[in-house]
Protein backbone atom coordinates (compact mmCIF):
# COMPACT_ATOMS: atom_id res chain seq x y z
CA UNK A 1 0.00 0.00 0.00
CA UNK A 2 1.52 3.21 -0.76
CA UNK A 3 -0.95 5.62 0.52
CA UNK A 4 -3.77 5.83 3.31
CA UNK A 5 -7.07 4.94 2.79
CA UNK A 6 -10.05 6.24 4.11
CA UNK A 7 -13.08 3.82 3.80
CA UNK A 8 -16.84 5.06 4.72
CA UNK A 9 -18.96 1.76 5.87
CA UNK A 10 -22.73 1.40 5.73
CA UNK A 11 -25.22 -0.45 7.61
CA UNK A 12 -28.58 0.46 5.50
CA UNK A 13 -31.69 0.44 6.82
CA UNK A 14 -35.08 2.90 6.48
CA UNK A 15 -35.58 3.61 10.01
CA UNK A 16 -31.66 4.07 10.64
CA UNK A 17 -28.89 3.80 8.67
CA UNK A 18 -25.17 3.53 10.43
CA UNK A 19 -22.38 4.90 8.96
CA UNK A 20 -18.25 4.69 10.02
CA UNK A 21 -15.32 6.29 8.48
CA UNK A 22 -11.73 4.69 9.27
CA UNK A 23 -8.72 5.60 7.77
CA UNK A 24 -5.98 2.47 7.15
CA UNK A 25 -2.38 4.41 7.61
CA UNK A 26 0.47 2.91 5.31
CA UNK A 27 1.85 0.68 7.87
CA UNK A 28 -1.76 -0.90 8.05
CA UNK A 29 -3.02 0.47 11.39
CA UNK A 30 -6.63 1.66 11.41
CA UNK A 31 -8.22 4.75 12.98
CA UNK A 32 -11.75 5.49 13.68
CA UNK A 33 -11.89 9.34 12.25
CA UNK A 34 -16.43 9.10 13.11
CA UNK A 35 -19.65 7.09 13.57
CA UNK A 36 -23.38 7.75 13.76
CA UNK A 37 -26.53 7.16 12.24
CA UNK A 38 -29.00 8.57 9.69
CA UNK A 39 -32.52 8.37 11.07
CA UNK A 40 -36.08 8.88 9.43
CA UNK A 41 -39.30 9.67 10.73
CA UNK A 42 -42.41 6.34 11.14
CA UNK A 43 -44.55 8.96 9.92
CA UNK A 44 -43.09 9.57 7.29
CA UNK A 45 -44.04 8.67 3.66
CA UNK A 46 -41.62 6.30 2.03
CA UNK A 47 -40.38 8.45 -0.66
CA UNK A 48 -39.63 11.41 1.90
CA UNK A 49 -37.59 8.70 4.52
CA UNK A 50 -35.63 7.18 0.92
CA UNK A 51 -34.51 10.75 -0.27
CA UNK A 52 -33.86 12.18 3.11
CA UNK A 53 -31.44 9.09 3.15
CA UNK A 54 -29.67 9.27 0.09
CA UNK A 55 -29.13 13.24 0.65
CA UNK A 56 -27.85 12.63 3.96
CA UNK A 57 -25.24 9.96 2.92
CA UNK A 58 -24.04 12.10 -0.09
CA UNK A 59 -23.70 15.19 2.39
CA UNK A 60 -21.78 12.90 4.78
CA UNK A 61 -19.23 11.27 1.73
CA UNK A 62 -18.89 14.90 0.50
CA UNK A 63 -17.93 16.55 3.40
CA UNK A 64 -15.56 13.28 5.09
CA UNK A 65 -13.88 12.43 1.20
CA UNK A 66 -13.77 8.58 1.68
CA UNK A 67 -11.43 6.99 -1.08
CA UNK A 68 -14.25 4.36 -1.42
CA UNK A 69 -17.04 2.11 0.34
CA UNK A 70 -18.25 -0.57 1.76
CA UNK A 71 -21.96 -1.65 2.13
CA UNK A 72 -23.41 -4.48 4.13
CA UNK A 73 -25.12 -7.09 1.31
CA UNK A 74 -28.81 -8.23 2.50
CA UNK A 75 -28.16 -12.07 2.16
CA UNK A 76 -31.06 -13.62 4.14
CA UNK A 77 -34.15 -12.02 6.43
CA UNK A 78 -36.66 -13.85 7.76
CA UNK A 79 -39.06 -11.39 8.04
CA UNK A 80 -40.21 -9.69 4.61
CA UNK A 81 -41.00 -6.26 5.99
CA UNK A 82 -37.64 -6.37 7.26
CA UNK A 83 -36.08 -6.87 4.04
CA UNK A 84 -37.70 -4.44 2.05
CA UNK A 85 -36.85 -2.01 4.23
CA UNK A 86 -33.29 -3.29 4.50
CA UNK A 87 -32.93 -3.43 0.17
CA UNK A 88 -34.71 0.02 0.56
CA UNK A 89 -32.46 1.87 2.19
CA UNK A 90 -29.16 0.31 1.16
CA UNK A 91 -31.28 1.29 -2.98
CA UNK A 92 -30.52 4.93 -1.56
CA UNK A 93 -27.13 4.53 -0.22
CA UNK A 94 -26.22 2.51 -3.66
CA UNK A 95 -27.35 5.98 -6.02
CA UNK A 96 -25.19 8.73 -3.00
CA UNK A 97 -22.36 6.47 -3.61
CA UNK A 98 -22.89 6.23 -7.23
CA UNK A 99 -23.47 9.87 -7.59
CA UNK A 100 -19.96 10.21 -5.37
CA UNK A 101 -18.19 8.43 -7.38
CA UNK A 102 -16.98 5.88 -5.23
CA UNK A 103 -15.91 2.20 -5.36
CA UNK A 104 -17.98 -0.08 -3.18
CA UNK A 105 -17.54 -3.59 -2.02
CA UNK A 106 -20.23 -5.33 -0.76
CA UNK A 107 -20.11 -7.95 2.46
CA UNK A 108 -22.19 -10.47 4.26
CA UNK A 109 -23.07 -10.38 8.08
CA UNK A 110 -20.83 -13.78 7.62
CA UNK A 111 -18.00 -12.17 5.70
CA UNK A 112 -18.06 -9.22 7.92
CA UNK A 113 -17.99 -10.93 11.39
CA UNK A 114 -15.19 -13.46 9.62
CA UNK A 115 -12.97 -10.56 9.03
CA UNK A 116 -13.61 -8.67 12.65
CA UNK A 117 -13.72 -11.49 15.42
CA UNK A 118 -12.52 -14.08 12.86
CA UNK A 119 -16.02 -16.25 13.25
CA UNK A 120 -18.51 -16.35 11.16
CA UNK A 121 -21.15 -16.68 13.75
CA UNK A 122 -19.94 -14.35 16.70
CA UNK A 123 -22.40 -13.05 18.20
CA UNK A 124 -23.34 -9.01 18.22
CA UNK A 125 -21.39 -8.11 21.54
CA UNK A 126 -18.60 -9.98 19.96
CA UNK A 127 -18.37 -8.08 17.15
CA UNK A 128 -18.23 -4.56 18.79
CA UNK A 129 -15.70 -5.49 21.19
CA UNK A 130 -13.51 -6.35 18.68
CA UNK A 131 -14.31 -3.12 16.85
CA UNK A 132 -13.75 -1.41 19.88
CA UNK A 133 -10.39 -2.91 20.53
CA UNK A 134 -9.36 -2.91 16.64
CA UNK A 135 -9.88 1.16 16.97
CA UNK A 136 -8.28 1.15 20.12
CA UNK A 137 -11.47 3.15 21.59
CA UNK A 138 -12.38 3.41 24.64
CA UNK A 139 -16.03 2.52 24.43
CA UNK A 140 -18.16 0.26 22.35
CA UNK A 141 -19.32 2.65 19.40
CA UNK A 142 -23.03 3.52 19.82
CA UNK A 143 -25.67 3.14 18.98
CA UNK A 144 -25.61 -0.78 17.60
CA UNK A 145 -26.39 0.63 13.58
CA UNK A 146 -22.92 2.63 13.53
CA UNK A 147 -20.78 0.27 15.42
CA UNK A 148 -21.88 -2.27 12.16
CA UNK A 149 -21.23 0.03 9.82
CA UNK A 150 -17.64 0.25 11.56
CA UNK A 151 -17.63 -3.29 11.13
CA UNK A 152 -18.55 -3.17 7.78
CA UNK A 153 -15.90 -0.57 6.99
CA UNK A 154 -13.12 -2.72 9.07
CA UNK A 155 -13.82 -6.06 6.64
CA UNK A 156 -13.77 -4.15 3.41
CA UNK A 157 -9.95 -2.58 4.84
CA UNK A 158 -9.16 -6.21 5.76
CA UNK A 159 -10.53 -7.60 2.48
CA UNK A 160 -8.99 -5.33 0.28
CA UNK A 161 -5.39 -4.78 1.77
CA UNK A 162 -2.85 -4.94 -0.71
CA UNK A 163 -4.77 -3.95 -3.49
CA UNK A 164 -4.94 -1.35 -4.90
CA UNK A 165 -7.84 0.49 -5.15
CA UNK A 166 -8.69 3.59 -7.08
Amino acid sequence: MTESRVVIGIDPGTAITGYGLIKEAKNGDLTWLAHGVITTASDWDEPRRLLHLYRSLLDIINDTKPNCCAVEKLFFQKNVKTALNVGQGRGAALIAIAEAGLTMGEYTPLAIKQAVVGYGKADKNQVQQMVKLLLNLKDIPRPDDAADALAVAICHLHSTRGFKRT
